[in-house]
């Protein structure tokens, strides 16, 4: 590609995607780039991504953005994970805490040794294997079902790690605070829409011509337009991999509600007859809203649904979403990077649509074009971008594969579907390595951690047939001492901790 140095950056679409990449670049290149950013307050934004995965503590900090501003610009709470209910069967329930569960030992994971304690238990009293009990070795689980938080690090003489957290929060009162910080570092706003496109003769994004006759040129456009994706697909044409063979919902609704009390620091997820509804508590209200199949369930049925299960009074009418779930072909293609929903869609079970953002943005940072665009960079970019796409499609594919709830014999319906469904190797493999060994072994930059892949596999019904040889060179008696001490230290650390609320007032 041409030798030119990249000076001129113009990121089309604003909303949380097109904040967060103005803010970051701002901050990194400083004068080095100018950053036009174009939205139209005519166009609404998805909104969807009101949870968080803790990886966002580390871009805030980038962005030299003090927590307790956040907390308090965007009306966040804490979350300590997710918890699924009536996933695997109706009634039971299981969470993905964050954090670690127990304590190592050694090169061998905790979770060998409860497993081996389970099976000297059952063995002794002839009792039934509990997967339940490997909670109580979760602090984060601990913390949220007792309501509780607080840092580590501020609890006098704790005799444990850091707790981990993420967050609950407005992402369009996050967007404007961006806004506002983008204002402070030179990134010009312009408002207006797209009107059309101009490639120059070797196919690359020259200018956009907005709806007021106004061209804007650049050396690099940033697609941040949404479902719309006006530059990576409209203009340039980059193909959608389709991946609803897999995750067969395509439609949500979306509505917020009164907020309730107690406030509770982790986000529910409950699956229903053709889907699953998200529950979000924010300091202001609680967002709401249901993912379902439009093939096993109606519109109308899908917003009763959702009208039904809340637990406060609706503040406004539910937002129908349509979707279609898979990833853009190349994610940086010519001179336009596609990034949040115009990059791919993954339903925010797991809630990483904004963290896929991030991780676009640092990716970027990272292969930032100098002097032109290098084809090395955009290959790298865009490996990277589909392992990690294809990696969290398999983590999502996970909780819908593995269940166990009955359906009627004359209707297969969305989880027997799920159920029956050939899924991708490289999850397959995952499942039974853990099914067969215990074991799970992830890769470098894997964004889900050991911990996350066996609470959901446990919580989802798997029993592993075995577990490290390691474990049993431990005395029963000492692995019971071992386990219980967790237990007392986790139970001691949270008994101290303040009301999730109560802490939040106290910023």
């Amino acid at each position: 590609m041409k030798q030119t140095t990249i000076k001129n950056i113009v990121i089309v679409g604003g909303g949380t995607s097109g904040w967060m990449t103005a803010a970051m670049l701002s901050r990194l290149f400083n004068t080095q780039l100018n950053i036009t950013l174009i939205e139209s307050d005519a166009i609404g934004t998805i909104g969807v991504g009101e949870a968080t995965i803790p990886p966002l503590q580390i871009f805030n900090s980038v962005l030299g953005i003090k927590e307790s501003d956040f907390i308090n610009a965007t009306q966040a709470t804490y979350k300590l994970g997710i918890e699924f209910e009536n996933w695997y069967q109706q009634g039971d329930a299981y969470m993905h805490a964050f954090g670690n569960v127990g304590r190592d030992l050694g090169f061998t994971s905790f979770h060998h040794y409860w497993l081996c304690a389970q099976a000297a238990h059952n063995a002794d009293s002839n009792t039934q294997y509990n997967p339940a009990d490997f909670w109580r070795y979760s602090i984060n689980y601990q913390a949220a079902k007792h309501n509780k938080f607080q840092p580590i690090a501020t609890i006098p003489n704790a005799q444990m790690s850091g707790i981990t957290h993420a967050y609950h929060f407005d992402a369009s009162l996050y967007a404007t605070m961006l806004q506002q910080y983008c204002s402070q570092r030179s990134v010009k706003r312009l408002e207006g829409k797209i009107d059309n496109t101009i490639l120059d003769s070797s196919g690359n994004i020259a200018s956009v011509i907005l709806q007021s006759g106004q061209t804007i040129a650049g050396d690099l456009f940033i697609d941040c337009s949404g479902f719309s994706a006006l530059l990576i697909e409209q203009a340039l044409g980059v193909d959608y991999e389709n991946w609803q063979h897999w995750l067969p919902c395509d439609s949500a609704y979306a509505v917020p509600c009164e907020s309730t009390h107690p406030l509770l620091p982790y986000t529910k997820a409950t699956a229903h007859d053709a889907g699953w509804q998200w529950r979000i508590p924010l300091q202001h209200r609680t967002g709401n809203g249901i993912v379902y199949s439009s093939q096993y369930m109606s519109d109308a049925q899908a917003k009763q649904q959702l009208l039904d299960n809340l637990d406060g009074t609706p503040l406004a009418e539910p937002r129908k979403i349509n979707f279609t779930t898979g990833r853009r072909v190349k994610q940086w293609h010519k001179n336009c990077i596609a990034i949040g929903l115009s990059s791919g869609f993954l339903e925010p079970l797991e809630s990483t649509s904004l963290h896929l953002v991030q991780s676009a943005i640092i990716r970027l940072t990272k292969l930032f074009p100098h002097h032109g665009i290098q084809s090395q960079q955009v290959d790298e970019f865009n490996r990277q971008s589909q392992t990690e796409f294809e990696q969290i499609r398999d983590f999502i594919i996970l909780h819908y594969h593995l269940n166990a709830k009955q359906t009627q014999p004359d209707n297969r319906g969305l989880w027997q579907h799920c159920r029956d469904m050939s899924i991708p190797e490289s999850l397959q493999q995952k499942i039974d390595l853990f099914s067969q060994t215990a074991n799970v072994f992830r890769h470098q930059d894997e964004l889900f951690t050991e911990a996350a892949w066996i609470q959901v596999m446990l919580g989802q019904g798997i029993t592993p047939a075995d577990f490290h040889p390691l474990a049993v060179a431990v005395e029963p008696a000492a692995l019971q001492d071992y386990l219980g001490n967790i237990s007392k230290v986790i139970n001691t650390t949270v008994a101290n901790m303040p009301e999730h609320s109560a802490f939040i007032k106290a910023l």
